[in-house]
């Protein structure tokens, strides 16, 4: 059994391109992914097969090149840019005396060091045992011979029933208060839709910039830094439009190319901000050259959590690196479709907001309203279907109410 070290080590990157899978793996980002892990890169090992070995997913003389990179650089670590089983990972240690950690186990300690809020530690801290409930058995090599016969059995079998026992109990647990977060969170969307304040979410692949540009149009201080998986933890924050048109700005985790399935499925009620907004902002890197590639890959998320069918206005961040102007442009239909913009200088964001007024399917009127006491009527209707932003008592007992309140509802009513 290797020790398993916390602090970031010397490592040797993997990163095999197989023939038959459409994606190409992506060696920067898996560098940049092993530089947020706290890792060194020391020097990437390439190379192309068919399909994977079973037995250590690489050949035999990939493994001798790996064995004297790890000689030669004095690496304690070595980082697969792909999915080992747990039989690929337990060999590959074998024969390379090193630990060996996949790109699923890289995210999730990634995700590990920077989730803050008590929901997202707990998202986290699932998608951790759901991935460690399958690969048990590589801690426990020592005692997998076991010999027959009364008094002759080993501990082994006992030890890792008890580990996936008390691993399921804490799933349990978690499930079960993520389950309450979740109660909250839905009803605190309920509050939002009683008032008809539309949903806003930004989305996009990591270190796109969509931080910067929350900050930039709530004025909020959302920790922002270039690197991957900065943002973890969904924040919400209410703006006007120029129109007073109410608004909920949602910022949200980054997406990234093969994003593990269990942490999608752990972060799914985060991702629910995203599943019921009316509209998504697609933030993407306009100076990435693998732009493109980026954008289907967050796609390829958005059906995943079944966010593909809301319709997105996608905004070209980082304009200062190319010199481009900022821009809106129109579909056939003659809706905004693509913002060229700039969140570090500003350049642009009043071009958003303009698009998400011309955009949002709702609109609201905002009015100061004297209403009679003989219309209290009117006044609960105006409590339950709109936003009330200020409400005075006169001395002949009329209500003098400022209100925001959706166009239709306000044009159906008696006044």
């Amino acid at each position: 059994m290797l020790e398993r070290p916390r602090a970031g080590e010397q490592a040797i990157l993997v990163s095999i391109r197989l023939k038959r899978e459409a994606d190409v793996p992506d060696i920067q980002e898996f560098s940049h992914l092993a530089t947020a892990a706290g890792a060194i890169p020391c020097v990437t090992i390439e190379g192309s097969r068919e399909t994977p070995d079973s037995r250590s997913f690489i050949g035999s003389g990939k493994i001798e090149e790996i064995q004297q990179a790890i000689e030669t650089h004095q690496a304690q670590l070595v980082l697969f840019n792909h999915r080992l089983n747990p039989v690929q990972s337990r060999n590959l240690e074998k024969e390379l005396n090193c630990r060996v950690i996949d790109r699923t186990e890289l995210i999730l300690d990634i995700f590990a060091q920077r989730a803050r809020s008590f929901e997202g530690k707990l998202q986290v801290e699932l998608a951790q045992l759901k991935h460690l409930s399958s690969r048990l058995i590589r801690g426990w090599t020592h005692l997998e011979r076991q010999r027959g016969g009364i008094g002759m059995r080993g501990p082994g079998e006992t030890q890792l029933e008890t580990d996936r026992r008390l691993i399921a109990k804490r799933i349990e647990q978690i499930e079960a208060r993520l389950e309450k977060v979740s109660r909250q969170r839905t009803q605190s969307r309920r509050a939002r839709s009683r008032a008809e304040i539309p949903v806003v979410s930004l989305v996009g692949y990591t270190n796109a910039g969509k931080s910067t540009l929350f900050n930039r149009i709530t004025n909020a201080e959302v920790f922002v830094a270039n690197q991957l998986f900065a943002t973890l933890d969904t924040t919400l924050r209410r703006i006007e439009l120029p129109n007073k048109t109410p608004l909920i700005i949602a910022d949200t985790v980054g997406f990234v190319q093969q994003l593990p399935h269990d942490l999608v499925a752990a972060f799914r009620g985060t991702l629910d901000e995203t599943r019921l907004a009316e509209v998504l902002i697609h933030v993407v890197d306009c100076a990435d050259p693998e732009r493109q590639q980026r954008i289907e890959q967050v796609d390829k998320v958005l059906k995943e959590i079944g966010a593909n069918e809301i319709p997105q206005i996608v905004v070209y961040n980082k304009i200062d690196q190319l010199n481009e102007t900022p821009r809106i442009e129109y579909d056939e239909s003659n809706f905004p479709q693509r913002i060229w913009l700039s969140a570090v200088t500003g350049e642009g964001c009043d071009l958003l907001l303009q698009a998400l007024i011309e955009r949002l399917p709702r609109q609201f009127e905002h009015r100061t309203i004297t209403i009679s006491p003989q219309n209290q009527k009117l006044r609960a209707h105006f409590h339950e279907f709109g936003q009330i932003l200020k409400e005075t008592f006169l001395d002949d007992g009329s209500c003098e109410m400022e209100i925001i309140i959706e166009t239709r509802y306000f044009n159906s009513l008696e006044m």
